[in-house]
């Protein structure tokens, strides 16, 4: 199976430790794209910082995994950063964090779930799984979502967020 580049989005204040544990787990399968704590400096311009993202980080890579803790929904460099992926025709995938709402139910709850991730899950371009430590099934995950890009149009119809929607 082939090693994708993944880009990694996720709220820093939050889940930080997941995206450690993402990179921990299972950094041996794949090419880790995602931005770092302290790689960009957050006073730089929204447009710079959207543009850097875009152009550094996901230009080249094949899958955005988004790590859906309880306030990514809210977060506006999620939502660009799930926009600049959606740009490049990147596969998308959630995980829901064992502390969200939706971790371990029947279904997602689109309230709590970053707006633009909704929109593709609703179109079946991009996947929502629960968290998992399973090497295996991450591959399978990556890879579906790799393979899914082909075979669905995204929508990144939406607006960028200009704010975060809570602190």
């Amino acid at each position: 199976m082939t090693k994708h580049k993944v880009f990694i989005s996720y709220y820093h204040k939050d889940d930080e430790e997941y995206r450690n544990q993402f990179e921990d787990l299972f950094g041996d399968i794949f090419i880790n794209k995602s931005v770092k704590e302290g790689d960009i400096n957050s006073e730089l311009s929204d447009e710079y910082i959207k543009r850097l993202i875009r152009e550094e980080y996901i230009s080249d890579s094949s899958v955005v995994v988004v790590l859906v803790g309880q306030h990514t929904y809210c977060r506006k460099h999620v939502d660009w950063e799930i926009s600049a992926g959606l740009l490049k025709n990147t596969g998308l995938v959630g995980l829901a964090l064992p502390e969200h709402s939706s971790f371990k139910k029947d279904k997602y709850n689109k309230n709590d779930v970053p707006p633009r991730l909704v929109d593709n899950l609703k179109k079946n371009y991009a996947f929502f799984y629960d968290w998992t430590t399973n090497k295996d099934s991450m591959k399978n995950i990556i890879e579906k979502a790799f393979q899914n890009r082909e075979k669905s149009d995204n929508d990144n119809s939406r607006k960028q967020m200009k704010k975060n929607r809570c602190d």
